[in-house]
């Protein structure tokens, strides 16, 4: 498999999580509420978690456009973008993880962790412009 569709197939691997989370939210915000991971941080909000859902929409729509147009800039900033908010969502729980098991901890530790992983190896094909094409002018040439 080519350098260029491993990233499109990793950008379309974080694209469907976006939706199915965003959706999961925007639509069952009481259900998405009821999960271990989430319910342990009180009050409930549905507004809260309506505009989180929105947003997580949102990043999906970025990544779902990157995996379509596979533009280099394009595919690095919905990567930089899944980054940054991955990095701040698994900070704020590695700092509220008191109330869960040492195992369910680790799961969601791993979990978060896995969703911090993925963009950042996704940046190297996209950094260096291989998965666009020969010459690093190529790959800053948007496609036709």
């Amino acid at each position: 498999m080519s350098q260029r569709a491993w990233l499109r197939a990793g950008l379309g691997v974080l694209a469907g999580t976006q939706v199915v989370l965003g959706l999961w939210i925007v639509l069952l915000p009481e259900l998405f509420w009821k999960w271990p991971w989430v319910s342990h941080l009180p009050p409930y909000n549905e507004h809260l978690l309506q505009d989180f859902g929105g947003a997580s929409l949102a990043l999906a729509v970025v990544l779902c456009a990157a995996v379509a147009a596979m533009e280099r800039r394009l595919v690095l900033t919905a990567l930089v973008a899944y980054l940054v908010n991955s990095v701040a969502h698994l900070l704020f729980h590695a700092r509220h993880l008191e109330p869960l098991s040492a195992a369910s901890a680790a799961g969601f530790m791993a979990l978060l962790g896995a969703a911090v992983l993925l963009p950042a190896v996704l940046l190297w094909p996209a950094a260096d412009g291989a998965a666009f094409g020969g010459t690093d002018a190529e790959a800053r040439r948007p496609a036709p």
